[in-house]
């Protein structure tokens, strides 16, 4: 059974898009309680002995399942730090799907840092989902600490897909990963800022094994006066393939700051870096102006194709 409001269940759509329960594990935290879990033969959840999070089994050989953990707080004033640990069998294919929305109307501070650690077997393949959501009128901030640490075993692949659009005042992402012989990662980052909200992104990828590669790609919008900050940094310990890029849209008084940065320790590690910061085009906007759109509606039309 799962216990939610009205607020709540409106947060879940929006960061897990979710409009029913979910069939498979999954588990639902609302407000610093378990709202709701289910666990399979497969897969299971288990609370850790102090409260501060939960582990996530999923045994070897499990294909074509899902784990669905969502956090929403919907009362200003809460804190809390959350650790969930996974732990992926090898020959594995799962998709896991995390994130987390906070309502804000009232004057207090909200602050959701969630770790999450994955440790991923052998020839095992994981697809994440994280998306990070803001909405409430009051004063008090809506922030976002979420911090990845990705241990990968040969011959795996993770992919990752983190999005924060909308309402977060506050983010300071960290993301850490050591692959071993093999190992494949690739993250897609879309990342919105506006108003005078400030987003950091930091990711250290380790290229610990022969033939690991790894793709970090970034897209960002920063609007009105919020500012952004992108550091990357891949680093080939073998013979490997690694790639980081951030392309960025700036607008109004945003700031952007992009530190993209590459270690070769292999001769044989071959990594590449890219990054673009820019305004939008005028000849883009006109293009959509002359078919009708006003300019507040042309950019959003690039915007969101920029974004998806």
């Amino acid at each position: 059974m799962v216990k939610l409001d009205a607020i709540q269940k409106r947060l879940i759509e929006e960061i897990a898009d979710l409009h029913s329960v979910p069939e498979g594990a999954y588990n639902f935290r609302a407000n610093s309680q378990l709202a709701g879990r289910n666990t399979t033969a497969n897969i299971d959840i288990v609370s850790k002995e102090d409260g501060s999070g939960i582990d996530i089994h999923i045994k070897p050989g499990t294909k074509k399942e899902s784990v669905h953990i969502p956090v929403v707080l919907s009362q200003s004033g809460i804190k809390e730090t959350v650790y969930n640990d996974f732990y992926i069998g090898e020959d594995s294919d799962v998709v896991i799907v995390a994130g987390c929305g906070i309502d804000n109307c009232g004057s207090q501070d909200s602050e959701h840092d969630g770790i999450h650690r994955f440790y991923v077997g052998k020839n095992a393949k994981v697809k994440y989902v994280e998306k990070h959501y803001g909405s409430g009128d009051g004063r008090g901030q809506r922030i976002l600490n979420p911090v990845t640490e990705v241990y990968m075993e040969e011959d795996s692949t993770m992919e990752m897909e983190m999005e924060q659009i909308k309402g977060v005042d506050s983010t300071d992402r960290k993301t850490i990963a050591e692959l071993k012989a093999g190992a494949k990662l690739v993250v897609k980052e879309r990342l919105m800022t506006h108003g005078s909200q400030s987003a950091e992104s930091g990711y250290q990828v380790s290229l610990n094994g022969e033939g690991a590669s790894a793709d970090v790609v970034s897209r960002s919008v920063a609007r009105d006066d919020s500012s952004q900050t992108f550091n990357a940094r891949i680093t080939g310990n073998a013979p490997c393939n690694g790639h980081t890029e951030c392309d960025s849209i700036i607008m109004d008084n945003g700031r952007i700051l992009a530190i993209p940065s590459l270690e070769a320790n292999n001769v044989d590690a071959m990594l590449v870096h890219e990054a673009a910061i820019g305004k939008i085009a005028g000849d883009q906007l006109t293009k959509l102006m002359t078919l009708g759109l006003t300019e507040q509606q042309a950019e959003e039309q690039i915007i969101n194709g920029f974004l998806s």
